[in-house]
């Protein structure tokens, strides 16, 4: 992982989603089309928090999140997701 050159602000959190399932258990191949959205990801950058809601969250993390949570970036040519703390939903 490399040194992310952003910085959240407040309670938001920049998370880099795991990779898609490419194949099934029983080893049936996943076409680009059917694959589904991961919701399990890594924190890479985590803001300061504000005084009312402080960032429990840590750089490290691996995290799960809702389905349409944050916002979609591209720095780099790697994709993140940014979010407000409060929509992730548990640390793994």
């Amino acid at each position: 992982m490399s040194k992310i050159k952003i910085q959240p602000l407040a309670d938001r959190v920049l998370i880099e989603p795991a990779a898609a399932e490419t194949k099934t258990s029983s080893g049936i191949i996943i076409p680009d089309t059917a694959k589904e959205k991961p919701q399990k990801g890594t924190v890479v950058a985590v803001g300061p928090g504000t005084k009312e809601n402080p960032v429990t969250v840590k750089v490290g993390n691996k995290v799960l999140y809702g389905k349409y949570a944050g916002t979609e970036l591209q720095l780099e040519g790697v994709d993140y997701l940014m979010m407000k703390e409060n929509d992730i939903l548990a640390i793994v």
